[in-house]
This record gives structure tokens, sequence and C-alpha cells, in this order.
């Protein structure tokens, strides 16, 4: 996304399958360097897994809901096997608020 661009955000749950625990310690080095460069490029607003094992919630931003679909159908997690559902959907940000553009 550029800079200085609105930014559309959107959240992508992917929901582990029934190997997805133990096939997330492989593929984790290479689906986190994805999201740092997420970050490097300022569109990553927050990415996890869920506390009960269920799977994980990444926000970001993109320029459409085909961008966003598309970096969650080659994520690692989904082409590895860990994720067997993604859902993405369109996330308004409300706060915390962000810094002011000079």
């Amino acid at each position: 996304m550029a800079r200085g661009s609105l930014s559309v955000f959107f959240a992508i749950i992917g929901t582990d399958g029934p190997r997805g625990q133990a096939l997330r310690p492989g593929l984790r080095a290479a689906h986190l360097a994805r999201l740092e460069a997420l970050e490097r490029d300022g569109r990553l607003v927050l990415a996890g897994p869920f506390a009960d094992g269920s799977g994980s919630l990444m926000v970001i931003a993109a320029d459409s809901l085909d961008d966003a679909r598309s970096f969650a159908e080659a994520d690692p997690y989904v082409t590895g096997g860990v994720f067997h559902a993604i859902d993405i959907r369109p996330f308004v940000k409300v706060l915390p608020a962000s810094p002011a553009s000079p």
C-alpha cells in the first residue's frame, strides 16, 4: 500500500485444522517472515495466535479484499496445512488513534 493512501484494514482469522498444532512449529519462521515484511511496510496492525490454540488473528492494511485474500492464501500456515479455514473481513480501526501525518 502506498504511503499516504487511505488505509483499508482486513481481519484475517485462520482456524487451525486437526494437525495445526503439530505443523505450526515447522512453518512458524516462514509465516513470521511474511508478517515482519508487512510490519516493515507499515501494513501490519497486529497478529498472533488465539490463547485457546484454535487459530490466529492477523489485521493488515491492504488495497482490497482480493489483495488481503491473496496474502492470506499464500501464507505458509495456509499452504502448509496449519489452517484448514480462513475468514477475511473488512475491519474498521477506531482506537488507538493513528498519529497525525505530517
